[in-house]
């Protein structure tokens, strides 16, 4: 005789093991978020390939790069509204097919439209955080338990990885096939989208959550290679299902400021030493500009660094710990960072050892706070969390580098030029902020490594996990 609660149907699946049905989810869900991020990141080189052709002026290029920006702040909120009422994959799907469709447009615009250039960027920008956020909530919610915080941490490395792609594409094919035969390679994730739709089964939290207990426990059956039978079948109806009221996020406003807080603050010392550094770099040590960008190569390994080494150690430190962790050492790196902006160290500039240093602590942190997000609100706002966070990092994409530059004293919010004075202040402000994110972990955050997530009106506080004795699952796996 079987259980007959939604309690026992998640243990069951959450003793699941790692067979090659999740492998080949958790594949397809990493490579959409590569080459939506590719997508996004694109404009940077395609923009600098027009902007000599178009004459573009300082005012648009920056519609067209914050445009980006604005429409991903939309697309977290809407599809994250949307995700938690819907489904996840279907949102993951559709958000990618604007995504793509929206970036492969772009190789087919007349010269010099930098209008509907922008108008694309923003559905480009809306298309990646409709992807995006329900991603991010299916891979934790299809994660086990015991396996969640080092996988979903790893994860976050995937975004990176499409930054890279961006980069080595456009090094390598923009002169063969043009800006235009680059552009039209972003059309590439429907594809994947289309794999995803074929492979990659619904959440079974979000279906119990929902009250789709049938479906839930179809899934939980062939995900574990057991007879329908035998899998417990929940009768009792939640209370609360999932909605796309983004108010019920405040019903916990502990977790929606830490929420806020940490993906704001994150992002806005992220975007501010990317978007700005380079020009304090040339200008304090003297060096032309690309030779300042090179600089920044070691920057981002180690931001890449800094994610890799956190899937490691976040299931030893746990989340919480680790953010505060992280956040007051960003903090201080940065200070040092700006503090000693002159310095050489055996030839090679000791600002841009420490800001390499700051980007292992602040990047390396998203990988933690991403998934944190997530596991703290629950299966009923999951999608909606991740939108909220996903908003915030917008704003802070835009925040950072509008910041420095008035720290900066200049009159062009576009392209300030930096003085010496500003460098210090500068970077003061980006420590103030990864000093807010320590901040954030410490006083307004619960732990939530190897807790199982909260699935109904439960939610923003995660149950502890208690012993189980589910049904034997078969060693047999099944696609």
């Amino acid at each position: 005789m079987t259980s007959q609660t939604a309690e026992d149907l998640l243990s069951l699946y959450d003793r699941a093991p790692l067979n090659r049905r999740y492998w080949v989810s958790f594949t397809l869900l990493a490579l959409i978020t590569v080459l939506d991020f590719f997508d996004f990141f694109l404009i940077a080189f395609i923009l600098a390939a027009i902007g000599p052709e178009w004459h573009l002026t300082y005012g648009q290029s920056a519609l067209i790069l914050y445009g980006g920006g604005v429409g991903a702040i939309l697309g977290a909120l809407v599809w994250g509204s949307l995700a938690d009422v819907w489904g996840r994959k279907l949102q993951v799907v559709t958000g990618t097919f604007i995504c793509a469709v929206s970036a492969g447009l772009i190789g087919f615009l007349p010269t010099g439209a930098w209008v509907l250039l922008a108008l694309l960027r923003i559905l480009v920008g809306f298309g990646l955080a409709a992807a995006a956020t329900p991603c991010l909530a299916i891979i934790v919610e299809l994660t086990p338990t015991r396996h969640r915080t080092g996988i979903t941490s790893f994860y976050v490395v995937f975004a990176s990885a499409g930054t890279l792609l961006a980069s080595f594409t456009s090094a390598i094919l923009l002169s063969l096939l043009g800006w235009r035969g680059v552009a039209m390679l972003g059309i590439t994730p429907t594809i994947v989208g289309l794999l995803v739709w074929a492979f990659v089964p619904e959440s079974v939290r979000w279906l119990t959550a929902k009250g789709r207990f049938a479906e839930a426990r179809d899934e939980v059956a062939r995900h574990l290679a057991l007879p329908r039978e035998s899998v417990p079948l929940p009768t009792t109806r939640p209370a609360s299902p999932p909605r796309a009221s983004l108010t019920e996020l405040y019903a916990n406003p502990r977790l929606f400021w830490q929420t806020v807080i940490i993906w704001g603050g994150s992002s806005t010392a992220v975007y501010g030493y990317y978007l700005w550094g380079p020009t304090i770099v040339a200008l304090v040590l003297g060096v032309p500009v690309g030779q300042a960008a090179r600089y920044f190569v070691y920057v981002a390994g180690g931001a890449v660094i800094g994610k890799i080494l956190v899937s490691l150690i976040a299931p030893i430190m746990g989340r919480r710990v680790l953010g505060v962790t992280f956040g007051f050492l960003a903090a201080i790196c940065l200070v040092a960072a700006g503090y000693y902006h002159s310095a050489v160290v055996a030839g090679f500039p000791l600002m841009v050892m420490l800001i390499a240093a700051s980007a292992f602590f602040c990047e390396g942190g998203f990988s933690n706070l991403a998934p944190y997000t997530v596991e703290q609100y629950g299966v009923r706002l999951g999608a909606r969390s991740a939108g909220l966070g996903q908003a915030a990092n917008g704003v802070g994409k835009i925040l950072g580098p509008l910041a420095l530059a008035l720290i900066a004293g200049s009159s062009n919010l576009v392209s300030p030029q930096a003085t010496e004075n500003a460098v210090l202040p500068a970077f003061l402000f980006l420590s103030v902020n990864m000093l807010l994110v320590a901040l954030g972990f410490g006083f307004l955050g619960v732990e939530t490594h190897g807790r199982p997530m909260a699935l109904g009106d439960e939610t923003a506080a995660v149950v502890p996990a208690g012993p189980r004795t589910p049904p034997r699952a078969s060693s047999k796996t099944t696609r």
